[in-house]
């Protein structure tokens, strides 16, 4: 009965994370002026009886109405042809109401149309586009946004935030046909990406599928009772469950058919639209984008785009970051510091950068496997404290001690923290792949870890790198990676942490786009982590 009431709680907490993340993600026009209640309410309600009776009174049809409220344009497949998709060569785009010259602090609009492989005008939305505005001569760069009109026509909006010469560019990541592709293999195949487990015992050895859910086979389930997550993995055909020793990466597994991989091959996917329009001439402006910025702190109103590249380095339009261009500053700003980083491999980025650019920091040689961790890095001069290790499963990973695998919320809610505590996190890479519940799921329990702790230690500092671009495939793309970003933004709203926005950090970067940014990009994102850390 009591594991009855907790599944049911999930999925409860699950309904209104969704109800919640739907309300402030909407467009205009939505027809219900509802303001919801605090994240921390539905908290409170998975402790309270009427959990299960709240989750009896709502319908499988309306537990899909609110997931279709974080829409995107759907599409069937079954009558079209790849020479209706979307075409990057193409697809064309101009610059609206162009001017000669253009001031600092002006927006540019430019209205993307699409075409298919035929050369004829699309009718329908769906495209994902990223879109930047760039000049090579100063390593500068600023992210579009980009507005569906639902007709096969979009509009890109830049801030134009430099003086000089910037150029426009425009890129199809996805045709809205390879969209509707991911999503219909995201909600119907999360086993297309396999793991294994390995089982031992008394010298005899057998390696099974793993996975956060296996269907169709006999299964030994790992329940975690700290964090509340559960793996399982295909029964040994000799050995008990509680051999299970080590975890990997298994493999991938073909899901697609030719017409859809034809939508998704290298030939359309991720391509610059080609364009004639000459760069825009921009000239200061006695108004200024950062004068009135507050110092980097808690619960600033998020801005659109979040910052720019200018002379390789970022500028946050969000608040006053520092550049830390010299290891002593950074020390500085560490010194007595505990920090904790839970995350992927685009986190451990950050902590090996810190590593490196530091002298003084010092690695403590764990002898674990250092894809998953933990690492340890200390300065004990200074009294830094640096930790990494990997989210628990699903974990892509080469093969490791299943108990160096301990998930997030579980080892922050044994962190006491305090006004020198720092905390880390990302969650989105691994997974991709798997329907948005399963990810709500976990989202959920990593922010009530979090919650926990700041009512117990308010001022420990949390932090939530966000995803990144760079994937592209079924298995993970910046489409998938987007869909996870929204809701994480959304579900720690109103909470006394801080996203880091490396979403509009990667995508108008000049270095090639790829799921592990170089070393400018990395430096930057680590800037803007310590002047959250130490701000002005």
């Amino acid at each position: 009965m009591n594991r009855s009431r907790n599944i049911s709680g999930i999925v409860l907490c699950v309904i209104v994370t969704i109800t919640w993340v739907s309300y402030h993600l909407l467009t205009p026009g939505c027809g219900k002026k509802y303001e919801p209640p605090p994240l921390r309410w539905y908290f409170n309600v998975l402790n309270n009886s009427i959990a299960t009776d709240y989750y009896q009174q709502h319908t499988t049809t309306e537990f899909a109405e609110l997931l279709n409220l974080t829409r995107w344009p759907d599409l069937s497949l079954k009558e079209l042809k790849f020479t209706d998709s979307t075409s990057p060569k193409e697809t064309q785009y101009h610059i609206i109401n162009k001017r000669d010259l253009y001031k600092v602090g002006e927006t540019l609009d430019v209205l993307i149309t699409t075409k298919d492989h035929m050369g004829r005008l699309k009718t329908y939305g769906g495209d994902f586009f990223q879109t930047k505005l760039h000049s090579s001569k100063k390593k500068a760069g600023v992210p579009g946004q980009v507005k569906d009109y639902g007709n096969g026509s979009y509009l890109a909006t830049f801030l134009l935030p430099w003086s000089g010469e910037a150029q426009v560019n425009i890129r199809l990541i996805h045709s809205s046909e390879a969209i509707a592709v991911l999503k219909d293999k995201r909600d119907k195949y999360p086993e297309k990406v396999y793991f294994n487990g390995y089982f031992e015992s008394l010298g005899v050895s057998e390696v099974t599928e793993c996975n956060l859910k296996i269907s169709g086979k006999n299964v030994c389930e790992f329940n975690d009772p700290a964090a509340g997550e559960i793996w399982q993995c295909v029964r040994p055909k000799t050995l008990p469950c509680d051999s299970w020793r080590y975890h990997s990466m298994g493999g991938y597994r073909q899901v697609t058919n030719s017409l859809e991989n034809s939508f998704l091959s290298g030939s359309v996917t991720d391509h610059n639209i080609p364009s004639s329009e000459p760069p825009v001439n921009i000239v200061q402006s006695n108004s200024s984008l950062t004068s009135k910025l507050p110092v980097c702190k808690t619960n600033l109103e998020p801005s659109l785009p979040s910052g720019y590249y200018y002379e390789d380095q970022w500028t946050s339009l969000v608040c006053l970051g520092q550049h830390f261009s010299k290891p002593d500053d950074a020390r500085a700003c560490l010194r007595g510091r505990d920090i904790y980083m839970f995350g992927d491999s685009t986190l451990r980025q950050w902590f090996e950068y810190l590593e490196q650019f530091i002298p003084s920091l010092g690695r403590i040689d764990l002898h674990l496997n250092y894809q998953s961790g933990p690492l340890l890095a200390v300065d004990q001069e200074y009294g830094i404290a640096m930790r990494w290790r990997a989210h628990g499963l699903p974990l892509r990973t080469t093969k490791t001690l299943t108990s160096n695998l301990q998930y997030e919320a579980a080892q922050i809610s044994q962190i006491g923290g305090g006004p020198y505590t720092v905390v880390v996190i990302t969650l989105w890479a691994h997974f991709t792949n798997y329907p948005l519940d399963f990810y709500l799921q976990r989202l959920v329990r990593v922010c009530k870890a979090v919650e926990s702790l700041l009512t117990r230690s308010p001022q420990t500092t949390v932090l939530i790198k966000s995803a990144n671009t760079g994937y592209k495939t079924v298995y993970g793309s910046d489409w998938l990676s987007l869909q996870l970003d929204i809701l994480m933004r959304a579900a720690f709203k109103g909470m006394a942490v801080t996203v880091l926005d490396a979403w509009d950090m990667t995508s108008c970067h000049y270095l090639p786009d790829g799921i592990h940014p170089g070393p400018p990009v990395i430096r930057n994102e680590v800037d803007l982590m310590l002047s959250y850390i130490c701000p002005k």
